[in-house]
């Protein structure tokens, strides 16, 4: 895959605040037109890492590319390309709705009014309605509205389903999925709801105490990945091109979730089809990117 052919790509990105490191070594590619989830639990690093792809951050070391042209806080035309929507969707509550549509026609010069006015008005969100006044929900549609009325290329998403009821959560998911096959942008949202990935997104990187442990397109993850079981003393080993991710026992039973490298011969194994909360849960508790060999070993250290 070329350049040409990614929307975002990173080299050994690293950010440090003091003694603290929020991002180690990551590097990860997202091809061009996907729904693409950044899966960690909370302080894993996903807002850093977001932040800097929105350039509104610096990283300490590393590199890291949008459009194949190499991202910063002084790059204005490029970071006109890249809406980015905060987990805390930073809406005046004084402000009526339609003045924030307002403000942002003022500062984005590619803004569609039309889009925000009837994304808005299909969700009877009234325009003379003060922020404060409105729901959680409507207020995430809001800001909904507001990063894609910019017309970006690419699209950030932190968290914005989060602290929504389930109704609420539903819709926000359902309507970014309807914009994005409208403007035919590519999106990259921040989640640790694993639901959230299956409903809408086909690109899964997983990120884990600061790191990129797995970076793929969601079928491919779902497909090289097995559940094997057999009788706890039968004392046969891991097939070969068989990467343990998570290993499990009962009284009679022991089960591995693995990754293949091959395909696999039966050989007196049961084999599932894993979950994907099963998979990126394994890939969280190892917090580590799966080596060659089969087995499993030592967890990479690094802060949250």
């Amino acid at each position: 895959m070329t350049g040409d052919d990614l929307v975002i790509e990173t080299e050994a990105l690293t950010k440090r605040f003091r003694r603290r490191t929020a991002l180690s070594d990551c590097s990860f590619a997202v091809p061009r037109g996907r729904v693409a989830a950044l899966v960690g639990p909370n302080g894993s690093g996903k807002t850093t890492l977001l932040r800097i792809l929105a350039g509104l951050s610096r990283p300490t070391e590393g590199r890291i590319s949008v459009f194949g042209e190499e991202m910063s806080s002084s790059k204005v035309d490029l970071r006109a390309r890249v809406g980015y929507l905060d987990q805390e969707r930073p809406l005046y509550p004084w402000w009526r709705v339609r003045e924030i549509l307002e403000f942002g026609r003022r500062i984005n010069p590619a803004w569609d009014a039309e889009f925000a006015v009837r994304h808005l008005s299909q969700l009877d969100i009234d325009m003379k309605s003060r922020v404060r006044d409105l729901s959680g929900g409507q207020r995430a549609q809001v800001a909904l509205a507001v990063c894609f009325a910019k017309r970006p290329e690419l699209v950030l998403l932190d968290e914005p389903a989060a602290a929504l009821d389930p109704v609420a959560r539903q819709d926000l998911l359902q309507n970014i999925t309807e914009i994005f096959t409208d403007n035919e942008s590519s999106v990259l949202m921040a989640t640790h709801a694993i639901d959230d990935v299956a409903a809408i997104c086909d690109y899964v990187i997983i990120l884990s105490q600061s790191r990129i442990v797995l970076s793929e397109d969601l079928d491919y993850v779902l497909e090289s990945h097995r559940l094997l079981s057999r009788g706890l003393n039968d004392g046969v080993g891991v097939p070969r091109g068989a990467t343990v991710l998570e290993e499990r026992r009962t009284t009679r039973e022991i089960t591995y979730l693995v990754r293949l490298a091959m395909p696999l011969e039966r050989d007196g194994w049961r084999i599932e089809h894993p979950t994907l909360n099963e998979i990126v849960i394994a890939y969280l508790r190892g917090g580590r990117r799966p080596s060659a060999s089969s087995g499993s070993g030592l967890d990479e250290s690094g802060a949250t």
